[in-house]
């Protein structure tokens, strides 16, 4: 499998498309810096939301037997899935039992990340994604790219071209509005024949066992509405304690994924339907694991607004599918290696570790620590490259003497100036294939300190 690095140069090779990926992405950066502005106890706000899902998670298995008694209590049937593979064979067990084969699903991570869909598709199940991005992406038989908005690195005019092709629009008509009429329709139909509707949880509130749905384009209650039997797929971290911390994650949540000051819908199931079903299945995935380790316990934290991506330069400008994993941008490459530390080593190497990642997360998660911190795990679990390896082992000698370091800088100034440039741009150098080395300087800093201060220190001169 190819790394991060690899899919980011192919990403780039499309100049346009990296262009408005960043500037998007940032404009969305923005929409959420005027959101928080207009917040004046954001950071209050923040620490709040660190708190209760710090608290959640060190009493985890206290909320989520008291969730689980309440939602049995009023009428829901309550799952436990150990891991992904689980999670697929109840929904599957749920379909089979109730003789069901046409089946529609809001936007939902934890499905992404155990394969639901392929898994029901192997089995003659159909299974439609119903928020617009994920629809265009599943027609496309892609991943999402983004967390929040799926379907982010694909253009009107690539959109316009799908759907001429699979659902019959009119050809070459890239109009927004058109588009979306056309999604409309075909999905309209597909509510309508559903058997099953299928829904992540962005919180499960413990209190009164609730699962609140966020959407901004109302799929997850045309389906819960539409269909006799209800899924709700859920990690164990999305449990909160009471209904009044919900409203501080309601506060945070749009604000920080899309910069909107709620979502348009917010919905709370609590009962089935009268003559329906309305299952819950409570899912680990590795996720106790996690609970375990203190240095990366906080990632549990997460929920799910995108914002870190948002504003990462690296994902802004080498697109979400080079992470390779179900979760990208730097939120992603700290869950990543957890699950699999070999496929994935190279993720949290895929950051500038410049903090803007922890500085917009609307819970507090010291993302770019936890980055760094993998990177120090993965490199004692023998990550680097031998030929890394060696030029560290090369580096650090150098850095730890005074002459080692003033002779190896004046060697790199004169191969620079003086060396045949094929000798220095050449596939041995990554770093000059897209930028040229600094003009060299006539001496270095230290010689220049040393000329100005060092002399005049000698002579009582300041």
């Amino acid at each position: 499998m190819t790394n991060h690095a690899h899919r980011a140069a192919r990403f780039l090779k499309n100049e346009e498309r990296a262009a408005w990926h960043d500037k998007t992405l940032w404009m969305v950066r923005k929409k959420r810096d005027l959101m928080a502005l207009d917040v004046p106890d954001w950071e209050e706000l923040r620490e709040q939301a660190s708190q209760i899902k710090r608290h959640s998670l060190s009493k985890l298995d206290d909320y989520l037997v008291q969730f689980e008694e309440h939602a049995i209590n009023n009428g829901a049937q309550v799952h436990w899935a150990s891991t992904a593979g689980k999670l697929n064979e109840i929904v599957y067990q749920i379909i089979k039992e109730n003789n069901a084969s046409r089946i529609v699903k809001s936007k939902s991570m934890l499905t992404e990340e155990c394969g639901l869909n392929p898994f029901l598709e192997k089995r003659g199940i159909e299974i439609i994604d119903t928020d617009l991005g994920e629809r265009i992406i599943q027609l496309k038989r892609e991943p999402p790219s983004h967390i929040v908005m799926p379907a982010i690195h694909i253009k009107k005019e690539e959109i316009s071209e799908l759907f001429h092709r699979e659902l019959n629009s009119e050809e070459g008509n890239t109009d927004p509005t058109y588009l979306a009429a056309t999604a409309r329709l075909h999905l309209r139909q597909k509510f309508i024949e559903a058997e099953v509707a299928i829904t992540g949880v962005n919180f499960a509130v413990a209190e009164n066992g609730a699962v609140v749905v966020c959407t901004n384009e109302g799929n997850a209650d045309m389906g819960v509405h539409a269909a006799p039997i209800q899924i709700h797929c859920m990690g164990i971290e999305k449990v909160i304690p009471r209904l009044s911390d919900l409203a501080v994650f309601t506060r945070l949540l749009a604000r920080s994924a899309t910069g909107q000051p709620i979502t348009t819908y917010t919905s709370h199931y609590l009962n089935p339907k009268p003559g329906g079903q309305m299952h819950i299945i409570i899912v680990d995935n590795g996720r106790s694991e996690l609970i375990g380790k203190e240095d990366y316990r906080d990632s549990l934290k997460c929920i799910r607004c995108g914002a870190c991506m948002n504003t990462c330069p690296v994902y802004r400008r080498s697109g979400g599918h080079s992470y390779h994993y179900v979760i990208p941008g730097p939120i992603g490459s700290i869950l990543a290696p957890h699950s699999n530390s070999k496929e994935y080593e190279d993720l949290p190497f895929a950051s500038s570790l410049c903090g803007s990642c922890s500085d917009v997360c609307p819970v507090k998660i010291d993302i770019h620590g936890q980055l760094y911190r993998w990177r120090q795990d993965l490199s004692q679990q023998g990550a680097r490259s031998p030929i890394k390896k060696g030029i560290m082992k090369v580096s650090g000698k150098i850095l730890a003497s005074d002459k080692m370091y003033d002779w190896s800088g004046k060697v790199a100034r004169w191969c620079i100036k003086y060396l045949p440039r094929v000798l220095i741009y050449n596939r041995l150098n990554t770093w000059g294939r897209e930028r040229e080395l600094p003009e060299v300087p006539r001496e270095s800093f230290k010689e220049w300190y040393n000329k100005n201060f060092r002399e005049g220190d000698k002579n009582g001169q300041k």
